[in-house]
């Protein structure tokens, strides 16, 4: 009888491709988020198409072209030849972070758009990375003479003062005051980061819709993705609350209130898991 391999569910999958920093594998691993969305998600034959993308644009430069050249033609061929570009009509709509809808539509937000964007750089052989600017992500390539900052959503580069103008809405009393230390809001995004970020997006999209069945599959993720943020396992086990798991989010809360002291809303969290005790059999 021949044997029958049993596949890895898609979260099985997910918590093989997170393990090592030093092995993480960003665009497999953002393409494998749509498959709670899509089980049946060909993540091979994305990365094989996205392989094909590289080489089409590899065919544009010349061996030997510097690394301002090497940009231009990427920032054509990504942003004008295919088109791609944020989707301006429906941001918060959940394909935005599924890179196969992304690489369909052309449309995406500026994190999904993102991780393409450094897969093509760094087959071309630029020093590329993503930034984690607040409210927005970017990307930058590192290029003899300095940094270029650019708005994966428009494929803009941005000024100094451009960057500063977008950063005012964050710090404390808006645009007065001294000037913000930008270096600092600059810094490259490690791609454990930039998953965590791809995964909470998401979370606010499906927490907006009160869609708490996608909202725990996401969780899940973001659990084993940072197994040290134990705001992440409270918020599992409220998920596991909103799904009538009680016995799985009791233990989430329980492991949650273990850990964290001084918590603003422990009192609340202790309520509710009496709540949740009491409603068990």
């Amino acid at each position: 009888m021949p044997l029958s391999l049993a596949l890895p569910t898609p979260l099985e999958y997910f918590a093989s491709l997170v393990q090592s920093d030093a092995q993480f594998p960003l665009l497999e691993t953002a393409a494998s988020l749509a498959m709670d969305e899509y089980p049946a998600l060909d993540i091979q034959a994305l990365l094989e198409d996205v392989d094909q993308l590289g080489a089409r644009l590899a065919r544009t430069v010349a061996r030997g072209d510097p690394a301002l050249e090497r940009l231009r033609a990427l920032n054509q061929f990504f942003f004008v030849d295919l088109g791609f570009a944020g989707n301006v009509n429906d941001y918060y709509d959940a394909e935005n972070s599924y890179l196969n809808s992304v690489l369909r539509t052309r449309r995406g937000i500026p994190i999904s758009l993102a991780v393409l964007w450094l897969e093509l750089a760094q087959g071309l052989g630029l020093h590329a990375r993503g930034v984690a600017f607040p409210g927005h992500f970017m990307v930058k390539a590192l290029l003899p003479r300095g940094q270029v900052l650019i708005d994966p959503f428009t494929g803009e580069s941005l000024s100094r003062e451009e960057l500063l103008e977008r950063l005012a809405p964050f710090q404390p009393g808006g645009a007065e005051g001294a000037e913000p230390p930008l270096g600092l809001y600059l810094q490259a995004a490690q791609p454990r980061e930039i998953i965590a970020r791809m995964l909470r997006n998401l979370k606010e999209v499906h927490r907006a819709n009160s869609d708490w069945q996608r909202l725990l599959a996401v969780q899940e993720r973001l659990v084993l993705l940072l197994p040290a943020a134990w705001d992440e396992l409270r918020d599992r086990g409220l998920a596991h609350a909103e799904c009538g798991h009680a016995a799985l989010a009791i233990s989430d809360l329980e492991t949650y209130l273990a850990h964290v002291r001084g918590d603003d809303n422990t009192e609340l969290l202790a309520e509710r898991l009496q709540t949740l005790r009491r409603a068990m059999p």
